[in-house]
């Protein structure tokens, strides 16, 4: 019988590929996600990859009797990636209060939950935001927690520490803590993407829309940090290498190879690009020139941050292997294929 894992915010950009991923590596998902920031169809999506179509529940995190009734209706969940939260720099600045209630919530929810059904694991989507400005690049997971930037830094850092807390009270359970970089692009076979709902708040998809004509033109917010071409540096990983991440943490911790109750990986290049260079790169992969206009600088945003991925490297055997350059063609063919469906 195959293994069973609960993947919430399983229609979402990463969660998506993530399922796909632990599909192809013989996992039986359930998918739990309220659609905020998503959409069913998704599902179609990893069917057509994968030739399964996961079990889905249109079910908010937030709502604890319903994601008790969900783990009753299916029994035998072992393992949890929560996905399942609000993730705009940006937005969190302007919209504290949903940051703090979805993501604190929805994770303290599983977490009560899980004793009762017998899981024994859980994989959390954390971010490199927890570092803050780190003081040496690249950064590595004993890097100083800073004060965070943004409502939504914080509350990956409380999340964590959310996490750290309850294990430590002797829960029957384990947990592997994801710090992502910054995911770009799409599953090859252009059948899953990034597609937000409303305005993207992440760069790339907003590059897309520029370029196909969707938005009139792309904001680059600040040339006057302290980096070469005076845009922020971020450390942009392919998306489907990132999900392959999320399989490997998984086995690591069902299969108890853990070395610890809570693990922490950074998940990244260990190479920084800016802005202005993603851009350029972009426009040379696709072939269309961008309408962008430098904006001033954006609250919440960190001036420079990539990975230092060593330990996920030697201790997962997991490394990133996509160039920026097929990854940006991806993100651009699954734009081509969203105007080809009549979508975007």
């Amino acid at each position: 019988m195959k293994t069973k894992i609960l993947v919430t915010g399983g229609t979402g950009y990463i969660g998506s590929h993530t399922v796909v991923e632990l599909q192809n590596a013989g996992y039986d998902v359930v998918i739990v996600d309220n659609l905020s920031n998503s959409s069913a169809d998704v599902v179609d999506g990893i069917e057509r990859i994968t030739g399964i179509r996961p079990a889905f529940e249109k079910l908010d995190c937030n709502d604890f009797e319903g994601m008790k009734a969900m783990f009753a209706k299916y029994e035998g969940i072992k393992g949890i990636i929560h996905f399942a939260a609000s993730k705009a720099v940006g937005e969190s600045v302007q919209k504290p209060l949903l940051y703090y209630r979805n993501n604190f919530v929805s994770l303290l929810n599983l977490l009560e939950l899980m004793p009762q059904f017998g899981v024994e694991g859980i994989v959390f989507s954390s971010s490199c935001t927890v570092y803050g400005q780190p003081d040496i690049l690249p950064v590595t997971e004993n890097a100083p927690i800073k004060p965070a930037m943004s409502p939504y830094g914080n509350t990956k850092q409380v999340c964590e520490e959310i996490i750290k807390d309850t294990i430590y009270s002797g829960v029957p359970y384990k947990s592997i803590i994801l710090r992502y970089f910054n995911p770009i692009g799409a599953h090859p076979s252009v059948e899953i993407g990034e597609l937000p709902n409303g305005v993207p708040q992440n760069l790339i998809p907003f590059v897309t829309q520029t370029a196909i004509g969707v938005r009139e033109k792309l904001s680059v917010y600040g040339d006057d940090y302290n980096t070469p071409d005076g845009s922020c540096i971020r450390d942009y990983i392919n998306v489907v290498d990132l999900s392959k991440a999320h399989v490997i943490a998984v086995d690591r911790m069902l299969q108890g190879k853990t070395k610890q109750d809570v693990e922490i990986f950074n998940l990244g290049t260990g190479r920084g690009l800016s802005v202005l260079e993603i851009l350029k790169t972009f426009e040379q992969v696709s072939g269309v020139k961008l309408n962008y206009q430098v904006v001033g600088r954006r609250d919440g945003d960190i001036e420079q941050v990539w990975a230092n991925p060593d330990w996920a490297n030697n201790e997962l055997g997991w490394t990133a292997k996509e160039t920026v350059e097929d990854t940006l063609l991806s993100a651009w063919k699954w734009q081509l294929k969203l105007r080809e469906k009549g979508i975007m």
